[in-house]
């Protein structure tokens, strides 16, 4: 089964990863991808490079960023290949615990629903 493991951060708080942090990530992502477990991962760009689309009863919209109304935003995400729910939370926390007690972050863990006729889950 996949499951989506979406990174929430506050991109203001002035944080940026050690090279410390980086090379841990590194391995990290290293060891899973050799487990099977890792299969895809990124960071993403702040949201004032962001646009939003929105279509409110038909009318498309579009806002530039940065969305100063969110508190927390996606930082990143994981695609992740786990047995279970339970399994994909052992695996995010795995990469939570990298990041040692410097960081304040959350992830939220949901399971994929991957359709098409080449999908096997």
């Amino acid at each position: 089964m996949k499951f989506l493991s979406m990174i929430r951060i506050n991109e203001n708080s002035g944080l940026v990863p050690s090279e410390k942090l980086m090379a841990d990530m590194g391995k990290l992502m290293e060891e899973m991808t050799r487990e099977g477990t890792l299969v895809d991962t990124a960071g993403l760009r702040p949201t004032a490079e962001g646009k939003r689309v929105r279509n409110a009863h038909g009318k498309l919209s579009l806002t530039d960023g940065p969305f100063t109304e969110s508190k927390e935003v996606i930082g990143g995400f994981a695609v992740l290949e786990a047995t279970s729910l339970d399994h994909a939370i052992e695996l995010t926390e795995r990469f939570l615990k990298v990041h040692g007690d410097e960081w304040n972050i959350e992830c939220e863990v949901r399971q994929m629903e991957c359709g098409g006729p080449d999908s096997a889950t």
